[in-house]
């Protein structure tokens, strides 16, 4: 049995590879083309593979065992000593639009994805309560597509630029072996694509829904068993929700894999990423999210806030197999980002950095590893180490923002970010039914501004902070029956400020180079039971951060940031999923995530009020619940309902705000079918069922008092895909 188990985690690692302004208001943030195109486009020619799966969390009735990389080396994820999810992702079946995150990772515990229906800041990420303090982008969270970072050397990433469109599974690892990772304290977000196919394939896809949505996509793959490619271009649009709320995205991607020879894999990858038009409603107070959720802030349209992003980026990776127990992995990737920001102020005062953000990236990175299947002890051992220098250049201007148009010069600087991190881990199967696991990191995280425009009013903010960390973790894991697994893990967490963090001082002028890194003690009790036609994971988890990174406030979209001790993190999580009757024609899934997460010494505040030791987390809930369930009542089509529970979220430091907790419903159907040598499938769903006004997500610490950002109520989608 041990010998099984080890030569299932010796194959490649699946998942952890080589390292694991011109216009004013109606020219540049122009409302997106009307619907009326979407009903002689939804007749173009599709394609898609037929599957049987449900999307979401659960669209895998058949509970594979399927491989994933938790500690940066294969393994099963039921073998794995840490909490894992593994997503299945078929872009032909999936019941949704597939342009957020948020669409497949509702069924995963301990993680909270939530659109807010404003693509100018992005989707809010967190698992585990860390990264719910973000305000736009994704921090405390790592993120890699096809092993490449999605996480800039600062530790700030975008979900954005992920094409989900072209996803084979999403992998998400929580506690403290995301450490081994580099600059992440709550997890570990990995989206995978699939390898071109062999035959010539095409395929199409295209869907319109409520406020305007609409999707349309291709994609194009072939090869032999030498090389093979997919290209795939994508394009999604929507008036928005809210008021001043539209946005315009284009996406290409491509990637090639060669075998040239026995042992040797090449893969080159393309994201083209364009975003044009992302309107920024801000957010609502309390009572004007009451009386009209649609409504926007009138300082949005007087200022034309919103964003525009523009990134390309390519990516090489190897890898070369060493005989039948050496493998060597390495990477490199490289590419431009530019992003402009308008916010809801003008920023005219002579120290002030102005009201418009304006970004000129650049960014880069390699990563070497070796990995070792050997014995020790006369029992199997398997160990790896590696290397890793990543490294970013921000061009960064300021204007002022005069009503929506582009004025004087407030901020010119340059600035700099790299991270170099070094590694070693093992995998020691000491005993048939038990397995240690350990490793270490080291790291180190460089941030330097050059200041540019030094006035009288606005004096030199250059300077430049170090930061450092060894990050060790280990797990043990007990085999205690065939069907059951029980883990134990213990880890060190580093998070450093980001680029973002940093670039306003508290006192509204200068920078915020002084904050310190957060670090943290984290610990994970759990167990793992698989079935033949179900399974139930558990988990228990407590972190203890000291010099947390929370907002000390935010306003009109600029965020100011302070360090925090005693932040608290602890709950418990639990997963099921199975499938039944005659060829698995029903099946269901259940998450559920209980976190207290709270502050365990008083603080004081921006307004120099006292945060009482206890005070919960802003942007977090204690309870949160997801279930769904499937039927296939005749062959190819395809029945589902979904529940969403949440708890209430606190807004504000002092909790003294909150977005009351809410239940919805959501249904969905899907159809599959075939016309000749053409693959089709039809399918729809509806949101929000019962029309209920909630809040999707919450803005910490709004200066303003807006805090909240409403959820859509009633709302659908139809789509139609095939493949040939």
């Amino acid at each position: 049995m041990a010998g099984n188990r080890a030569r299932a985690r010796g194959g490649r690692p699946a998942g952890a590879q080589a390292g694991g302004p011109a216009g004013g208001p109606a020219g540049r943030h122009a409302p997106p083309r009307p619907a009326r195109r979407l009903c002689c486009l939804a007749a173009a020619r599709l394609v898609a593979l037929l599957a049987a799966g449900a999307g979401g969390a659960f669209a895998d009735d058949t509970l594979p065992d399927v491989v994933v990389g938790a500690s940066r080396a294969e393994q099963k994820r039921f073998d794995a000593p840490a909490a894992i999810d593994s997503v299945p992702v078929d872009p032909m079946a999936a019941p949704s639009a597939l342009v957020n995150l948020s669409e497949l990772l509702a069924g995963v515990p301990g993680v909270t994805a939530r659109e807010r229906q404003n693509y100018s800041q992005d989707l809010q990420l967190a698992v585990r309560g860390f990264g719910s303090r973000s305000t736009f982008g994704v921090r405390g969270v790592r993120l890699f597509v096809d092993g490449i970072p999605a996480t800039m050397p600062d530790g700030q990433g975008q979900a954005s630029t992920f094409d989900l469109n072209n996803a084979s599974r999403i992998e998400v690892l929580r506690g403290p072996f995301a450490q081994m990772y580099g600059n992440a304290s709550g997890g570990v977000v990995q989206v995978f694509t699939p390898d071109p196919p062999r035959a010539p394939m095409a395929r199409a896809s295209t869907g319109f829904g409520s406020d305007g949505q609409w999707t349309a996509g291709v994609t194009l793959g072939g090869g032999n068993d030498k090389i093979g490619a997919t290209l795939d271009a994508w394009s999604f649009e929507t008036d928005g929700y809210r008021d001043h709320g539209a946005v315009r995205r284009r996406q290409l991607n491509a990637k090639v894999v060669a075998e040239p020879a026995a042992g040797t894999r090449l893969t080159a990858l393309l994201n083209i990423f364009d975003q044009p038009l992302a309107q920024d409603p801000l957010g609502l107070t309390r009572a004007q999210a009451e009386a009209r959720p649609r409504q926007s802030v009138p300082l949005s349209a007087q200022f034309d806030t919103g964003k525009t992003v523009r990134q390309a980026q390519g990516g090489l990776a190897w890898e070369q197999r060493l005989g039948e127990r050496d493998r060597i992995q390495a990477r490199a990737y490289g590419g431009t980002r530019a992003l402009t920001q308008y916010l809801g102020f003008s920023g005219a005062a002579p120290n002030s950095a102005g009201g418009i953000v304006d970004i000129d990236r650049s960014y880069g990175g390699a990563a070497l590893s070796w990995h070792h299947d050997t014995r020790f002890a006369g029992l199997p051992l398997l160990w790896s180490a590696g290397i890793e220098a990543d490294g970013m250049r921000d061009a960064r201007t300021g204007y002022v923002n005069q009503n929506g148009t582009q004025g004087a010069p407030r901020r010119d600087e340059t600035d700099t970010a790299s991270s170099y991190g070094a590694y070693a881990q093992f995998d020691w199967t000491w005993h048939p039914a038990w397995r240690l696991v350990g490793g270490v990191r080291a790291s180190r995280v460089r941030l330097g501004i050059a200041d540019h425009f030094v006035t009288a009013a606005s004096p030199d903010d250059s300077g430049n902070n170090t930061f450092g960390n060894v990050s060790p973790v280990l797990g043990v894991v007990w085999q205690a029956f065939e069907s059951v697994n029980v883990y134990a893990n213990l880890g060190r967490g580093f998070e450093t400020p980001t680029l973002t963090e940093v670039a306003y001082g508290p006192a509204g002028t200068g920078t915020n180079l002084g904050l310190s890194p957060s670090t943290s003690r984290q610990g994970e009790l759990g167990v793992k039971w698989q079935g033949a036609s179900q399974r139930v994971e558990a988990a228990l988890f407590d972190a203890d951060s000291r010099n947390e990174i929370v907002p000390l406030s935010n306003d009109n979209g600029r965020s100011v940031y302070q360090n925090v001790d005693g932040v608290r993190r602890r709950g418990f999580e639990l997963a099921w999923h199975g499938a039944f009757g005659a060829g698995q024609r029903y099946g269901a899934g259940l998450a559920y995530t209980w976190l207290d997460a709270h502050f365990g010494e008083a603080f004081v505040n921006a307004q120099g009020q006292t945060v009482a030791a206890g005070a919960r987390v802003p942007g977090t809930a204690r309870h949160s619940l997801n279930f769904e369930a499937t039927c296939r009542p005749v062959a190819g089509l395809v029945l589902g309902a979904e529940m969403r529970v949440e708890g209430r979220v606190f807004a504000d430091d002092l909790n003294t705000q909150a977005a009351p907790g809410y239940a919805s419903f959501n249904l969905r159907a899907g159809y599959a079918f075939r016309v000749g040598r053409t693959r089709w499938y039809a399918f729809g769903r509806i949101d929000n069922l019962a029309d209920r006004r909630y809040i999707g997500s919450v803005i910490v610490n709004e200066s303003n008092g807006r805090y909240f950002e409403p959820a859509p109520g009633r709302r659908f989608f139809l789509g139609l895909r095939a493949q040939i």
